[in-house]
């Protein structure tokens, strides 16, 4: 039976107190002269011949980067993670973990897109989102929980962590009654926080990033006794997500692929590890953004790396190294990694929106993403699994995802053209672009920094069809007008198709 207030009145006592000493730690850290902002270096990589690795051999791999970074560690180290010995699941540890928090998890749904016609695959699509902290992290972090001894569930648990991690920790650390402190970066979103704060835990904001946040929770665990929890390289946070393997394979027969959205590798790991032993003929496929490829580095290095990020729709892989168990747990089981571009992301963020009816992050989307970019064609006609992993996102980066998206399907147009500032010229322009069924969503006039006096400039936002009816207005506007000008995004996806 669930336990959700034996440690109520301690839980309550070490709030208090963890809230009093927590500002004097951080302060203390931030003024120490010797912050780390490099990550751990060497690490023990499981290689198969894919990637010209032994799978019965361990090596400590030690490159340039990672030396550097390994002169920069203090001695506040996670004692989970150890990159000398990296611990390696197994399947008996995710059957463990699936028994442990059935009762406290979402069976999630895994039915057949919509989107299956459309890219000619078989599609389902796995929907952690509906998890009740809209996020796969719940599993893990539960997981953790559980397997804490008596004593350590009265100390509580700590972390840091962007969002989602910190939002399963606290709200299932406030339903088992164990103290959870959380520190979050100063760029986590601001609706992240006020979740974390809202499930009763200590919310720290400090660190510019979560190499930052990770050292001030790895100091504050050492001063206050608590568990330092990591968020994707925990073997308990990997056999918790493992469970995820289980459910498909239980709702999904003859699976020929699953496509895995890959940040500091936990998923992966867990998924794989399950997945792998039920069905070994399926492909695991992982995903990342070309904002922060720290897995696919990895595997170019032999060993985890600190890879710089830069911001990424997918804030949730936003992960500068991938975690040593997490890595030495994948490598042997994962059949492909791919990059995925950031305007196949926002163009999958609209499909899901438009064809599913589903809101989802970034990284929920990169797998539906990979297969919008062409990368996964060797499946056409196949069973596909997408692992949709998490639906938080904000509300002003959901809009300005949709406006990607939509400008890189070709539905979305801007371009500037002068024409005559006489009466009817605007007339005329906006005549044309209804004539065509163009709809105008913006429009702006420029006089005073064009040559000639006679003439104004124009730019205009508008929306068409798809690509095949954003050329047909961009030829009838090169044929009416002389100066006319188009705005592509970089990648302009399905031009002139």
């Amino acid at each position: 039976m669930m336990r959700t207030n034996s440690y109520k009145d301690d839980s309550l006592k070490n709030r208090v107190l963890l809230f009093k000493n927590a500002h004097k730690i951080v302060c203390r850290y931030m003024s120490s002269s010797d912050q780390v902002a490099g990550q751990s270096s060497s690490a023990t990589a499981i290689l198969d011949d894919k990637h010209n690795f032994s799978a019965g051999d361990k090596k400590a791999v030690t490159g340039g980067e990672t030396k550097a970074a390994a002169q920069q560690l203090d001695e506040f180290t996670d004692p989970f993670c150890n990159a000398d010995n990296p611990q390696i699941i197994t399947f008996q540890d995710v059957t463990s973990a699936a028994f442990k928090i059935k009762n406290g998890i979402e069976y999630t749904p895994c039915p057949k897109s919509h989107l299956s016609e459309m890219v000619d695959m078989d599609i389902y699509l796995k929907k952690e989102f509906l998890q009740f902290t809209g996020s796969f992290k719940e599993r893990g972090a539960r997981y953790a929980l559980v397997m804490l001894p008596k004593e350590q569930r009265k100390k509580g648990v700590i972390s840091a962590s962007l969002g989602n991690h910190a939002q399963g920790l606290c709200y299932h650390g406030w339903k088992l009654g164990i103290p959870v402190t959380v520190v979050m970066p100063s760029k986590a979103s601001l609706m992240k926080i006020q979740k974390c704060r809202d499930y009763h835990a200590n919310v720290i904001v400090q660190g510019s990033d979560m190499g930052e946040a990770k050292k001030i929770a790895l100091k504050m665990a050492h001063e206050t006794g608590q568990t330092y929890i990591n968020g994707y390289d925990h073997p308990h946070i990997m056999a918790g997500q493992g469970t995820i393997g289980l459910e498909i394979v239980e709702q999904v027969s003859n699976i020929d692929a699953i496509v895995v959205p890959v940040g500091g590798g936990g998923l992966i790991a867990g998924v794989a590890t399950a997945i792998k032993n039920l069905s070994p003929q399926t492909k695991i496929i992982g995903v990342e953004s070309e904002k922060c490829p720290s897995f696919t580095k990895a595997l170019e290095n032999k060993a985890p790396v600190y890879t710089p990020n830069k911001e990424t729709l997918a804030d949730g892989l936003a992960v500068p190294q991938v975690g040593y168990n997490a890595f030495a747990t994948t490598v042997p089981l994962l059949d492909k990694m791919i990059v995925v571009k950031e305007e196949w992301i926002a163009l999958a963020i609209l499909r899901l929106v438009e064809q599913e009816k589903c809101v989802v992050e970034g990284a929920g989307a990169s797998g539906l993403a990979a297969i919008l970019a062409g990368h996964l064609d060797e499946f056409k006609a196949k069973r596909v699994v997408l692992l949709i992993c998490g639906g938080n996102i904000d509300t002003t980066i959901f809009g300005r995802c949709l406006e990607r998206g939509l400008a890189a399907d070709g539905r979305l147009q801007r371009f500037t053209v002068t024409v005559s500032d006489g009466p009817g010229g605007v007339s005329k322009l906006c005549n044309l672009l209804a004539k065509l069924g163009v709809s105008i969503k913006d429009i702006m006039h420029e006089r005073a920094f064009i040559r000639d006096i006679h003439s104004v400039e124009v730019k205009v936002v508008c929306e068409t069809r798809d690509w095949i009816h954003a050329q047909e207005m961009r030829n009838a506007l090169q044929e009416a007008y002389d100066n006319v000008y188009f705005y592509d995004l970089p990648m302009a996806i399905g031009q002139g198709s």
